[in-house]
């Protein structure tokens, strides 16, 4: 029996081997051995006879747009691409014609100098030949980038290019939400689908190529400043047969008169809804709503846009009207002197309530006659220390709603902030800025509010956080020579490294001409 299964077992083995050696089959071309398939040849043979990518272009054209940097997207859409990007490799796809009879395996990009002015494309593809017989294969495709100029930096170049405006306004004598608005637009990059900026007096104009890029920005101002604005249009041409009518827009913006450190007066009715605060307040920020502050309680209030609108009211006092003064005496208040403050809204927990004595810094050493004031700053003066305030008992206020008030009632003096005399005057940080002009005029009022602001973000950490602030390129030496150098403040307040940001530094090459672009650092 175990005979017989042998010899069964070795029959079997060798009607296998016939079997697989009756299987291969003769290339028709070159004669190898393979197995059988529609085609009777063999992969190499195949790939000589056969191309499965005739039809696909092996060069095509792509447009470049050097004024915005945009790619063009056949018909009239235009794309921003970096290059070997993935946006790019799908936008060279795409200008491909009969890809899509053929299965895509793999694609990317092959290394080429960046000023050659050709991107080259490496695919791999699939395709069925001759029946079922699937064949890959991989080729390149080269691009040419030709220069076009798009629509918008046409109209740009072109006279009359603006369809819509907004002209944003402040009718202050401080600047400071000016310069505040202008970091947070450069923050979020709400100026990106601007044609130009001006600098008027007052204020910014913004010019859009369309209505609906000039709401966007309108939009984005109602929700970082409480602004209010109006619409207007005007007719620049009409089409009798076709009905078309061709117009110009215009946002008029205006932002609160307000500015940090300035002292306003509120109306009765104002006071009583925001929990019977102080009539005079001190404004310690302009963000997206007012934020007030009673210098003799610390009690906070916010007003947003709508209350301001409904009930507006001004600045009586402004920060180029400050006066330094010298603290002889501080005295903190208790807990039993605070509960006979008035009002009954919250109060700020970072400020503490005191009695100081002061006298200007002018008249120290001539007049000793001290005078008497409640502050909010009872944390941060000392004996000795020089504070910035308002003297309001000499200051000449053209307003009916401080006249209406009680002369007794009435502060003297009202401290804002404290003042550092030593500060360092080379700063090792940066802001950046929309245009190269300056947003208000060059004057010497001007560059003090523009200092004024700076120290303001060196002292607030709240106030700087919605603002980038970069590193400076080159920090001007210090002068050992100077006295002043040595009498630096060491409390001077100073925004930390880690709060700034590397600035992005790149010489900008057109495509083909001169050096290659360099990156010295990113951010």
């Amino acid at each position: 029996m175990d005979a017989s299964c042998a010899s069964w077992a070795s029959s079997m083995s060798s009607l296998g081997d016939v079997q697989k050696t009756a299987a291969t089959i003769l290339c028709c071309h070159c004669g190898v051995n393979i197995e059988p398939n529609p085609a009777n040849m063999c992969v190499a043979c195949l790939r000589t006879q056969v191309d499965i990518t005739e039809g696909i272009p092996k060069q095509a054209t792509i447009y470049y747009c050097r004024g915005c940097g945009r790619y063009l997207q056949p018909p009239n859409e235009w794309l921003t691409c970096a290059l070997e990007s993935r946006e790019l490799l799908q936008l060279c796809l795409s200008k491909l014609k009969g890809l899509s009879r053929l299965k895509l395996v793999d694609a990317g990009f092959v290394w080429t100098e960046p000023h050659s002015k050709r991107i080259k494309v490496k695919l791999s593809v699939h395709g069925e030949v001759l029946g079922s017989t699937v064949l890959q294969q991989v080729f390149i495709v080269e691009y040419v980038v030709a220069h076009q100029m798009c629509d918008d930096c046409h109209r740009t170049e072109a006279q009359n290019f603006w369809r819509a405006s907004v002209q944003v306004r402040q009718k202050s004598e401080n600047k400071k939400t000016m310069f505040y608005l202008e970091q947070l637009i450069l923050k979020h990059k709400a100026h990106e689908r601007t044609l130009g900026i001006k600098p008027n007096h007052g204020g910014l104009d913004f010019f859009y190529s369309t209505e609906s890029h000039a709401r966007k920005m309108v939009d984005f101002l109602t929700t970082v400043l409480p602004v209010k604005y109006q619409h207007s249009k005007k007719l620049m041409s009409h089409d009798i047969r076709s009905n078309i009518y061709s117009y110009k827009f215009t946002f008029s913006v205006e932002i609160v008169p307000l500015s940090k450190d300035s002292i306003v007066c509120l109306p009765k009715k104002l006071t009583q809804h925001l929990g019977n605060i102080s009539p005079l307040c001190l404004v310690s920020r302009v963000t997206s709503s007012i934020h007030l502050m009673d210098p003799t309680s610390a009690q906070m209030a916010e007003v947003n846009g709508q209350l301001y609108w409904r009930t507006p009211f001004d600045a009586i006092l402004n920060p180029r009207q400050l006066t330094e003064y010298i603290v002889m005496d501080i005295e903190i208040l208790k807990e039993n002197e605070k509960k006979s403050f008035p009002g009954q809204g919250p109060v700020s927990h970072k400020h503490i309530v005191a009695d100081v004595w002061v006298v200007k810094a002018s008249e120290l050493g001539i007049n000793e006659n001290t005078v008497h004031t409640r502050t909010h700053l009872g944390h941060l003066l000392k004996p000795g220390d020089s504070a910035l305030g308002y003297n309001v008992s000499d200051s000449n206020v053209n307003n009916k709603t401080f006249e209406s008030l009680k002369t007794e009632a009435l502060p003297d003096v009202i401290l804002v902030k404290k003042f550092y005399p030593n500060r360092r005057k080379h700063r090792n940080w940066k802001l950046k800025h929309l245009a190269d002009e300056n947003i208000v005029p060059d004057t010497a009022s001007a560059n003090n509010d523009y200092n004024e602001f700076m120290n303001d973000l060196e002292e607030d950490v709240l106030y700087r956080q919605n603002v980038n602030i970069y590193k400076a390129d080159h920090v001007m030496p210090v002068d050992t020579n100077d006295i002043n150098t040595e009498d630096e403040d060491p409390d001077a307040p100073r925004i930390t490294l880690e709060e700034m940001l590397d600035d992005l530094t790149i010489d900008d090459v057109e495509m083909g001409e001169e050096e290659p672009q360099e990156e010295e650092e990113e951010e």
